[in-house]
């Protein structure tokens, strides 16, 4: 009976007042949960567990859209001998699955894998969040094919396959850079010649435009920026930074830089109406002045070492900075949570705290979420935080473990790298065997 009251509770409180995270980075693609009702604090205990369901590998954090939750796994083949976190795999048999789960308790409502042989490095699961858009939910795995299925019983409505569509090969990491919805376009990072970028129509397929030439696409999602009255569509590839028009792939603009590793990971994000931000682990930071009609923009500062090390902005690897009263805030190359001065580069603070590290420590992740007046951060540990950011310093407010970090990178460090989803007054999370949804709802 008390199993039944508390379903009934959880999808009412699923289909009230309930805001989305159809896709990677929320709803309006800046990482920012708006949903009210949340909790200051957590309960004694940490966040109650609302339910658990077993997964397979993976990266690719979860979409939760209406009443279903949508998530991609990989199931290696038993006669793979090759380690998940090995540098390199040959090519390492298996299949990569997309899920749908019901949102208020985690039963799978249906599931759709296909063979797929993997032959990147860190070879531990598929890396692009699944995007939801109305009836149709769009995968793309890690070497390369994108599918449209319909969002009732995952049929599938079309499909590309970058590798032999666009003779594209495999980058070091796979693909890795969610596709964005823009009107009625669906836009991809492909790689290929003239096809780094490709927009197909998002309910048939069909090509629409194909642009730009690089040895490889990086793993940066396209991003769109509003400036001087116009959408610009952002693609940040390893030899340069490039603002299109989203409707025709027209260039307009392109800022040439070189990136060690083609490691393009975080998003470019706006920090006023003229000027725009990237950050990479070895090439630090840039800052762009951006200009009226297609003027080429001004380079306002470039970390002039590419070090991983010897940093002097901020080098993220996974995560994207958050803004907040002209500050940045985010995670270096070695975990150090630095704030940092956007429009000059200068660096106000660091701290260890927010990852909980002992000592600095090679490629530490934290994801940080705006919520209101605080900030939800998701660390590479298995912790969720509660904590408030300011040019004063890190100040937390509460943090318990949620789940267990039983990924591994090269050196056979535990961790957790995939973005958590924020939706229903619910978190929902995923390491290499479960994805789990916790309530974060504030008591009445």
């Amino acid at each position: 009976m008390k199993k039944i009251l508390l379903l009934v509770i959880l999808s009412s409180s699923l289909t009230s007042q309930a805001e989305d995270w159809p896709q990677w980075f929320g709803p309006q693609r800046d990482g920012i949960w708006r949903e009210s009702g949340i909790l200051e604090k957590f309960p004694e205990g940490g966040p109650r567990v609302l339910w658990r369901t077993p997964i397979q590998r993976g990266y690719a954090g979860p979409a939760v859209a209406g009443k279903r939750v949508y998530l991609m796994d990989r199931e290696v083949d038993r006669s793979a001998k090759a380690k998940r976190e090995s540098a390199r795999t040959g090519s390492q048999p298996g299949k990569e699955r997309l899920l749908c789960l019901d949102a208020s308790d985690g039963t799978v409502i249906w599931e759709k894998s296909y063979p797929c042989a993997y032959t990147m490095s860190y070879p531990a699961g598929p890396r692009v969040t699944p995007l939801v858009n109305g009836e149709r939910v769009y995968s793309s795995g890690a070497e390369g094919l994108l599918v449209c299925r319909s969002t009732t019983d995952g049929r599938e409505l079309w499909q590309h396959d970058f590798k032999e569509r666009f003779q594209a090969r495999t980058q070091t990491w796979g693909f890795a850079a969610s596709p964005l919805i823009h009107g009625d376009l669906l836009i991809c990072l492909a790689a290929g010649k003239g096809s780094i970028a490709v927009a197909f129509h998002k309910e048939t397929g069909k090509e629409v435009w194909r642009a730009l030439n690089a040895g490889q696409p990086g793993y940066c999602p396209p991003r769109i920026v509003k400036h001087a009255g116009r959408d610009l569509l952002i693609i940040w590839h390893p030899e340069s930074v490039n603002a299109l028009d989203p409707a025709t792939g027209r260039l307009f603009w392109t800022i040439p830089w070189k990136i060690r590793f083609g490691l393009t990971i975080p998003m470019p994000q706006m920090i006023d109406k003229d000027h725009l931000f990237l950050s990479s682990f070895y090439n630090g930071s840039m800052l762009l002045r951006l200009q009226k009609g297609n003027g080429t923009p001004e380079i306002v500062y470039r970390t002039k070492q590419a070090s991983e090390r010897q940093t002097t902005h901020l080098h993220g690897i996974m995560n994207t900075t958050v803004l907040q009263d002209g500050h940045l805030f985010g995670a270096c190359s070695y975990g150090q949570f630095r704030c940092m001065e956007a429009l000059t580069g200068k660096r106000v603070w660091e701290s260890l705290e927010p990852i909980a590290l002992d000592e600095p420590t090679r490629w530490g992740t934290v994801f940080v979420t705006p919520h209101e007046d605080r900030y939800f951060l998701f660390t590479e540990k298995g912790d969720l935080a509660i904590a408030r950011l300011s040019v004063k310093g890190y100040e937390e407010i509460d943090r318990a473990h949620v789940i267990e970090p039983n990924g591994a990178d090269l050196r056979q460090r535990r961790i957790v790298w995939s973005h958590p989803a924020y939706a229903h007054k619910c978190v929902f999370i995923r390491n290499d065997t479960e994805v789990i949804c916790l309530s974060l709802a504030k008591k009445n």
